[in-house]
């Protein structure tokens, strides 16, 4: 499992400082992200190789809202690997531990000249193989 941090900035909320419920999912991508870093996978690089993945499915429950300033904490693991595509388990609490937000995010890797699936490179597919 993978944790990161972000604290809430008032751009992320709505007009009454609660966290705008869309940005729950780019906090959710930038944690998944950093975690494929620490990986040593920058997604740089794959781009490059015209190697990309894209979130095919999200079921995501709102269970608290987080508040303007509020620390937030996300938590990343993959719960299913497949050939061409994974499924993260996320979790977002705030500083108290509450759990903020749940979800279950469906990652497909694709060739993106062609915008067809792809199978995960092997030395990636290694690299998540180790984690899961």
């Amino acid at each position: 499992m993978h944790n990161w941090q972000i604290r809430v900035y008032y751009e992320d909320t709505d007009a009454g400082g609660i966290v705008y419920y869309a940005n729950y999912l780019k906090f959710m991508e930038r944690a998944r992200t950093e975690w494929l870093r620490s990986l040593g996978i920058e997604q740089t690089d794959l781009l490059q190789q015209s190697v990309g993945f894209v979130v095919r499915h999200v079921e995501m429950e709102n269970i608290q809202a987080a508040r303007f300033n509020d620390l937030l904490c996300i938590s990343s693991q993959i719960v299913e690997l497949k050939r061409a595509s994974l499924v993260f388990q996320q979790e977002i609490r705030n500083q108290s531990n509450n759990k903020l937000v749940s979800a279950l995010i469906r990652v497909a890797c694709v060739d993106l000249n062609k915008m067809k699936p792809l199978a995960i490179p092997k030395s990636i597919l290694g690299e998540l193989s180790r984690v899961v």
